[in-house]
């Protein structure tokens, strides 16, 4: 896989998601839904930040890094 987030957009990502997730377990939203629905953004947002990789901007061609290829 080919880095296609650069390091603004993976902080972010990072900072959300782990609002996200902390939000779930400290202050569970009065709908169900609402509160599986924040944890599961969090995971794929801190997910795609750690990995610096993520699938829509890689099915759009989108990259935010500078870096060519990170494979090498």
């Amino acid at each position: 896989m080919e880095r296609n987030i650069g390091s603004i957009d993976r902080v972010i990502r990072g900072l959300i998601g782990v609002a996200l997730i902390t939000v779930f377990f400290v202050a569970p939203p009065a709908n169900v839904y609402l509160g599986y629905g924040a944890l599961v953004v969090g995971l794929v947002l801190l997910g795609t930040a750690v990995f610096a990789w993520c699938p829509p901007y890689a099915l759009l061609g989108i990259k935010t890094c500078s870096i060519k290829n990170a494979d090498q």
